[in-house]
């Protein structure tokens, strides 16, 4: 059974839609699931300033957070970010900077990684946001799975590097992105499991 963390930053809904759907995926195909959003690290005057943010971060409150430890148990990370000027949150920055112990350890290589993205416009920065997260991977020695043109989805979605979404009002997802999201995690899952092999 791989063991997956999902690790993510939620603004408005949408990164929680694809967090939540990578899990249910997983789940499904029997691997073990730490679903994990990181810590708000923005002003709560700010946050609860922007309707739709004050109501997603008060659905998503009583959720686990997560902790550097999550990516140490883990075989396999899917990280995910909304973009914020082509590069991820300052959330999700702030947890990656938490990871220094056991990246000095060793304790977060030899893993699988991923990472998916929205933005609120068409491209918008998805793919060089999921590139910085692919940076972080390779620091930490871990070993990168992207979908690339493995599936057919992939070519009705264009990201051979992840999964990218635009956007909607409701932080919900369409039948493309959903059908990316599983290929993805699906993969991520295979190629891990033959790692543990």
């Amino acid at each position: 059974m791989v063991k997956l963390a999902i690790v993510y930053y939620p603004s408005y809904g949408t990164a929680h839609a694809m967090a939540s759907r990578l899990a249910e995926t997983a789940e499904g195909l029997g691997a073990e699931v730490r679903l994990r959003r990181v810590r708000e690290t923005a002003p709560d005057e700010v946050v609860q300033g922007v309707d739709a943010w004050a109501a997603h971060a008060a659905s998503v409150a009583d959720q686990p957070v997560a902790e550097p430890e999550d990516l140490a148990w883990a075989d396999a990370v899917i990280m995910g970010s909304g973009t914020r000027y082509g590069h991820v949150t300052s959330q999700l920055q702030a947890f990656i900077d938490t990871l220094g112990p056991l990246w000095q350890e060793g304790a977060l290589a030899d893993k699988v990684y991923s990472a998916f993205t929205s933005s609120s416009t068409v491209h918008g920065g998805q793919e060089s946001t999921i590139l910085a997260m692919h940076t972080t991977f390779c620091h930490l020695g871990g070993i990168i799975v992207p979908p690339g043109y493995t599936d057919q989805v992939k070519f009705d979605d264009g990201n051979p590097y992840g999964v990218g979404v635009v956007t909607g009002g409701d932080g919900g997802l369409g039948d493309t992105a959903t059908a990316a999201l599983d290929h993805l995690v699906t993969r991520v899952l295979a190629v891990a499991g033959r790692l543990s092999d």
